[in-house]
């Protein structure tokens, strides 16, 4: 019996725009219109100066929002770990 490597199988979602193009294109032309407005623009702008303060660049590390609003350089797989929500 062959193993199957569930990080390569596409999840629920992407599965569904997948087979789905009109909602696809549905979804695309709301993601556009979203990351378009100027609160969006405002964080990404941010995120990207804390990201240039901070010294970041391609080390495999994130920068993490700490539980008192300051900021820290953390691994990544330790970053996007937390609160993940467990099955």
């Amino acid at each position: 019996m062959k193993r199957v490597d569930k990080a390569k199988m596409p999840r629920n979602s992407a599965r569904y725009y997948a087979e789905n193009p009109d909602s696809r294109e549905k979804k695309k032309a709301y993601d556009t219109k979203y990351h378009s407005t100027p609160e969006r623009i405002k964080y990404r702008t941010e995120l990207g100066k804390k990201n240039r303060e901070m010294g970041k660049k391609g080390d495999g590390k994130d920068v993490s929002h700490t539980k008192n609003g300051g900021f820290i350089l953390e691994s990544a797989s330790k970053n996007r770990a937390r609160n993940r929500g467990k099955k």
